[in-house]
Parts: structure tokens; sequence; C-alpha cells
């Protein structure tokens, strides 16, 4: 899977979360200041990820990520 994939994958995920459509997301998107930074939107994120890319993102390490882009990097980084 190639960055862009994963970049998809992901925002897809995080606008299945976060109840928000891809369109109003970009890899910017700032989990605190744009999401609202709800720890328990980002244990159902980590769970989907999982599911959906079959890779496994500890919470602490999801929790971290600053923005989207950041969370693309990790998960780029486990598959």
């Amino acid at each position: 899977m190639d960055r862009n994939e994963c970049a998809e994958k992901v925002l897809e995920c995080v606008s299945i979360t976060y109840k928000k459509s891809v369109s109003e997301l970009s890899l910017e998107t700032s989990f605190k200041d744009d999401l609202g930074g709800a720890s328990i939107l980002m244990v159902g994120l980590v769970s989907l990820i999982e599911n959906e890319l079959d890779v496994l993102v500890d919470l602490p390490t999801a929790a971290s990520c600053k923005d989207i882009n950041e969370l693309v990097d990790k998960v780029e980084e486990l598959l």
C-alpha cells in the first residue's frame, strides 16, 4: 500500500469515527483543535484502523499525533 492509499484509508477512518465528511478533513486536520480531541473517539479510531488496515497502532502512539498526517506516518511505519 502506498502513502496515498494509506492516507485515504486513515482519512476514511477518521471521517467515520468523528462523524465528519472526508471533504471536511485534510492531512493537516488537528485532532485537538479541529476535532475536539475526545479520547474516547481516539479509542474507536485506533480500533477501526486495526480492523480496516490490519495494523496495530497502540493508543498512546495514536493519541500523541497532533494531526492526521502524523497518524498516517505512524500507520505507514507499521504496515
